[in-house]
């Protein structure tokens, strides 16, 4: 994968890929570490995303080598790490969010580990404080974009909250993703959980299934296929002026553009966010533990943050790291995203999953 295609893809922080293929990335020549190898292997899903020289500093500082599995979106790197944790495939995992969290928390995919410099990461990305099994890496809001061009031409209003979405004037504009198979599917459901409530969710998603949302299986489908305001979509003849998204995705559209434009072409509808957190965990059972420590530690190093945003587009989540200017211009966090705490997202996701399958697609 070149570096501009992972560069396209992880605009959505990496999720919602739908690959199968297990690759590898950086120089090893060892399929996993032992005891002794100064080999770590990091397993994360497609869109794990770094610049060389930051690693090989990393690399030179410490002695190890750094290898990286891609294995596919975030559910099912997930689910594979679960099926594999006897004798896993690395040492540590990246890519878990807090949609997930709990199933890789209760399936025991992780070991305790208390990374050095984890008293910097910000209090409201923390978990898991009295054990430790994860560690806080980047942070970043899924909202729905929207194609500027094409409400300034039909001279609509952009839509700013969920609410709006069902509204008759938007009708057969958005496209999302499914909720069982893309992460920033899953997490658009959690958003509107959160708003609406248990007894409220079924009821807009009722409204918006009438007002004629399309869903898709995967972001990369969603984005730039589907949405007009995308460049992909762009290329492909796109006729969906509102997606699923990420409020990082505007300033990619800008920072990737050839020539690059003195503003973005999308926007975010800021009433529609929900607030993603991942996570990185030494595997239960990783053959190189020091190995597994020091990278975890490396994560979160101001370095490692701050290097992040231009490549993975999410912002860091360790006090003092900075962002690019292109992302407080066109791509600021959302200032009240809908949250939601992991022990509710642990008691509620499969069977509200269960439901919105049942609901919207059938």
């Amino acid at each position: 994968m070149s570096k501009k295609r992972t560069i396209t893809a992880v605009v959505v922080v990496g999720l919602g890929l739908g690959l199968v293929t297990l690759s590898a990335c950086g120089s090893s020549d060892s399929g996993s570490s032992d005891g002794d190898s100064k080999t770590v292997t990091l397993v994360s899903h497609d869109s794990f995303a770094y610049s060389k020289d930051v690693l090989s500093a990393f690399e030179k500082e410490s002695g190890y080598t750094v290898k990286v599995l891609k294995d596919g979106d975030a559910g099912q790197a997930v689910n594979k790490a679960i099926l594999t944790k006897d004798n896993p495939q690395g040492d540590v995992f990246f890519g878990v969010d807090n949609t997930l969290l709990s199933r890789a928390l209760d399936n025991g995919l992780f070991q305790s580990y208390e990374a050095k410099g984890s008293d910097l990461i910000l209090p409201e990305y923390r978990v898991d404080e009295d054990k430790h099994r994860v560690t806080p890496i980047d942070t970043g809001d899924i909202c729905v974009n929207y194609d500027k061009a094409y409400f300034s031409e039909h001279k609509l209003t952009p839509p700013q909250s969920f609410d709006d979405l069902v509204k008759p004037e938007y009708k057969n504009l958005l496209v999302t993703e499914n909720a069982s198979t893309s992460s920033p599917g899953l997490g658009f459901l959690l958003g509107t959980a959160a708003k609406y409530g248990d007894d409220g969710w079924q009821d807009y998603w009722t409204k918006l299934k009438a007002n004629g949302v399309k869903v898709v299986d995967g972001w990369e489908q969603a984005y730039n296929e589907e949405f007009s305001g995308s460049a992909g979509g762009k290329k492909a003849n796109a006729d969906r002026p509102l997606v699923v998204s990420y409020a990082s995705s505007p300033p990619a559209e800008v920072i990737y553009a050839d020539p690059r434009p003195t503003t973005a072409p999308t926007g975010v509808a800021t009433g529609t966010c929900f607030r993603q957190v991942e996570y990185a965990g030494l595997l239960s059972n990783a053959k190189n533990t020091k190995g597994g420590e020091a990278l975890i530690d490396f994560l979160i190093t101001k370095q490692f943050q701050e290097d992040m945003p231009l490549n993975m587009f999410v912002y860091p989540v360790v006090e003092g790291a900075t962002v690019p200017a292109e992302f407080t211009e066109f791509g600021p966090q959302a200032k009240d995203p809908e949250t939601m705490d992991p022990a509710k997202i642990a008691d509620n996701r499969d069977q509200w999953v269960k439901s919105w399958t049942s609901l919207v697609l059938k």
